[in-house]
């Protein structure tokens, strides 16, 4: 060790002062107290320069910074990050670029320890990555999924029941819809659907999860509202029993929707939607997403090519197909036998096609329902 750690100031100080008396060189000092030439000549000349002061320990810290981040420039990032409490550097450095593209930026790092040091960010445990996520293929034009589902439910401040229904575009990341509801019911979320149609046009597939409105435990699965959208040529998409990371992208938008609208609940319905309609602005216009490259979903979305019409028909067959006509009670009459489908699927047309003798497959619209042993009298149900 170079010097006595107790004694650090007196070593240094004997050190000077045998050499300046000129009784010593250089080197055979150094080897003395055991440290190099340079170290030796650094304290000489720190107490030729500035006495015993010199001797003391200095800061190493540097006393310029030449890329220090501007004042302004700081304050801004605070500003931002208390505007908006969950994004990080890196989303506050993406909304930089698109809004200033000239300026230059500071480091991912520089920002992070800005926050850190005005105590803007709590550290969080980290969170151990699951093994396998199933999550099914991204779509990667906009409309070519839409996935649907509801938050879990909360009381306002008025003790009412908010069920907050959304829409997204899987490949835009684009929020269509964020409403509030009374219960998980189809009525009014056939009404949101139809807006959406009618505002941005028809995707090819819907995902959702097994639960009513969009699901039933009736013949594949389907109720009314699954329905109507089998009929405006819809492909159906549903998540695995217990499975939710099968919409994970929908799953993590809930949980930024819940952190920044739900906790706490506000006061009564409508100052909560308002909460959701600054949420979907925000969303949609402001917030940037790592998926899409740190753009906004504003920037990647646009309206679907497949318009909407209001006016539902019955589906159509091909020639070979056998129709039937569901009774109001959920029967069709098949060579004079009833067969059971389901109260979903009152007032519609089903299709038969003969796949082999006496064996039927069962449609409607492109959907498969089941097959149909006209021996047997006996109808298998497809798996949902």
């Amino acid at each position: 060790m170079p010097w006595n750690e107790s004694t650090c100031m007196d070593e240094r100080n004997k050190f000077v002062v045998a050499y300046l008396s000129g009784k010593y060189q250089m080197l055979e000092l150094c080897a003395q107290f055991g440290v190099s030439r340079p170290t030796g000549y650094k304290w000489v000349g720190r107490f030729e320069q500035s006495g015993n002061a010199g001797l003391k320990d200095r800061s190493r810290a540097p006393h310029h910074y030449p890329h220090a981040m501007q004042e302004d420039l700081q304050r801004w990032f605070i500003d931002e990050r208390r505007a908006h409490p969950s994004w990080g550097a890196k989303k506050l450095l993406a909304r930089l670029r698109r809004l200033y593209p000239k300026d230059l930026r500071p480091s991912r790092s520089a920002v992070h320890r800005l926050l850190s040091q005005h105590g803007l960010i709590v550290p969080r445990r980290r969170r151990r990555p699951p093994l396998h996520t199933g999550q099914r293929a991204r779509a990667k034009h906009p409309n070519e999924l839409w996935t649907i589902d509801f938050k879990g439910q909360f009381r306002t401040g008025d003790h009412r029941w908010c069920y907050p229904f959304t829409v997204m575009d899987s490949a835009s990341r684009y929020l269509l819809a964020c409403q509030g509801q009374d219960a998980p019911n189809g009525a009014p979320v056939s009404r949101v659907m139809q807006a959406l149609f009618t505002a941005h046009g028809l995707p090819l597939r819907i995902h959702s999860d097994n639960g009513s409105p969009f699901a039933s435990v009736g013949l594949a699965g389907l109720s009314r509202l699954s329905l109507q959208w089998l009929k405006l040529g819809i492909v159906l998409e549903r998540s695995r029993a217990g499975c939710p990371q099968d919409n994970a992208a929908h799953e993590r938008m809930h949980r930024t929707l819940k952190d920044q609208t739900a906790r706490p609940p506000a006061s009564h319905r409508s100052a909560q939607q308002r909460r959701f309609n600054r949420f979907q602005r925000e969303y949609n216009h402001e917030r940037p997403h790592e998926a899409l490259n740190d753009q906004v979903p504003a920037q990647c979305y646009q309206p679907s090519p497949r318009l909407y019409d209001s006016h539902q028909c019955s589906p159509n067959y091909p020639g070979h197909f056998e129709r039937r006509q569901v009774s109001h009670n959920g029967y069709v009459s098949w060579q004079a036998h009833p067969l059971h489908v389901g109260l979903a699927f009152s007032g519609e047309t089903l299709g038969f096609e003969e796949i082999a003798d006496g064996l039927w497959s069962l449609y409607f619209a492109h959907h498969l329902l089941g097959r149909w042993d006209a021996r047997s009298q006996q109808l298998i149900p497809m798996p949902v």
